[in-house]
């Protein structure tokens, strides 16, 4: 008789803030970039813009919510 597996659900929540990179990195865009824009200076709002690296426990967690291998 086969064993059945459960099939993995992908979080859709962490699907929509993360992103894994091809090596293994987890990436997601900075807090604070919404809105209240006019008050940050330029060079935090260029800054906002680009994509920052998760690491320890917490790219752990992302990783085994969107059903990837460490």
């Amino acid at each position: 008789m086969k064993k059945i597996h459960k099939k993995f659900k992908i979080k859709k929540s962490v699907r929509n803030r993360f992103q894994v990179t091809k090596t293994g990195k987890v990436l997601k865009m900075p807090s604070f970039n919404r809105h209240l824009k006019r008050k940050k200076s330029k060079r935090q709002l260029r800054r906002l813009k680009n994509k920052k690296i998760v690491s320890g426990k917490w790219a752990v967690k992302v990783k085994k919510l969107l059903g990837k291998k460490n």
